[in-house]
């Protein structure tokens, strides 16, 4: 999990901010997986870091939903 994190720091991938007060926050969890080689043997850990995103209701918390993706 550390080394995400280092990860996330060294791309410059977000930035933490004070919270206000009169706005709602959406809870983040850790997502782990085993990652195995072609043989099925282990490998390493790999950790994301996702938004509970369920936990929005729509008109109350957005009005549409943007799902950023890249494309050659």
């Amino acid at each position: 999990m550390n080394e995400e994190l280092d990860q996330i720091k060294k791309n410059l991938t977000w930035e933490l901010v004070p919270r206000l007060i009169n706005k709602n926050v959406i809870c983040t969890k850790w997502v782990f997986k085993n990652k195995l080689n072609e043989d099925g043997q282990f490998i390493r850990n790999k950790a994301r870091l996702v938004c509970k995103g369920y936990s929005q209701v729509e008109g109350i918390y957005f009005e549409e939903t943007f799902a950023p993706i890249a494309k050659l």
